[in-house]
């Protein structure tokens, strides 16, 4: 009867992993496709750079309200406006790398870059179920600290500053992708918007990086 239960038990955890896991990559793939329209339409108004300050606000404003609703259809609207304002705020900074000479070619090359990279470390994860919780306070301390350094990279205009700031966010993200994906598969994450959030952000700030990092090294920057 015991071993009954038990397999009856890992049976449903099973179902719910595949539901939630399913869940996630949908939404993802939802937002990552709504992202890129408002990325296109912010290019056709041909929209200024956000200011830094307002940019944080939004963000951490539409992040917290995202957090708030996660356990309800609120929260779907909420994923919606936090990766359409991000994707407005690409818009500029496609439109700046796309005005050089080789823009073209160092976007695309980042996107296969960024597409490349997730898809290696969501299928390593996916297929190893590895536990890679043991990297969060890790990737927490990294995140932060990157964070800081590129507001001050920004403020002082310090281009070297930059570029570590960059490669480390290129770290980061890659390892967050891995121990979000970790935490899908082995239940240290339950949450199919948060986790949808979580991917995203690491996608967009990989691409970034890479962006960054490569118009830096063929002498467009």
């Amino acid at each position: 009867m015991e071993h009954i239960e038990t397999l009856s038990h890992s049976q449903t955890q099973t179902l719910a992993t595949n539901r939630l896991i399913r869940n996630t990559y949908t939404l993802l793939a939802l937002t990552l496709a709504f992202s890129a329209a408002m990325a296109g339409v912010s290019m056709f108004f041909q929209l200024p750079f956000f200011n830094p300050i307002v940019f944080l606000l939004v963000y951490f404003g539409l992040l917290f309200l995202t957090t708030k609703f996660r356990n309800s259809g609120m929260g779907i609207v909420c994923v919606f406006a936090l990766t359409g304002f991000l994707g407005m705020t690409l818009g500029p900074i496609l439109s700046f790398y796309l005005a050089t000479p080789h823009g073209s070619q160092l976007v695309m090359q980042a996107l296969g870059a960024t597409a490349f990279i997730f898809f290696a470390l969501s299928a390593y994860a996916l297929v190893s179920r590895k536990d890679f919780s043991f990297m969060g306070g890790f990737l927490f301390v990294g995140v932060l600290v990157a964070f800081l350094a590129g507001l001050a990279a920004l403020f002082f205009n310090l281009p070297t500053l930059s570029l570590a700031v960059s490669a480390a966010f290129v770290l980061l993200s890659s390892g967050i992708i891995l121990y979000q994906t970790s935490a899908i598969v082995n239940g240290g994450e339950t949450n199919y918007i948060m986790a949808t959030v979580t991917l995203y952000v690491s996608l967009y700030n990989l691409f970034l990086s890479l962006l960054r990092l490569l118009s830096a090294f063929s002498g467009d920057d």
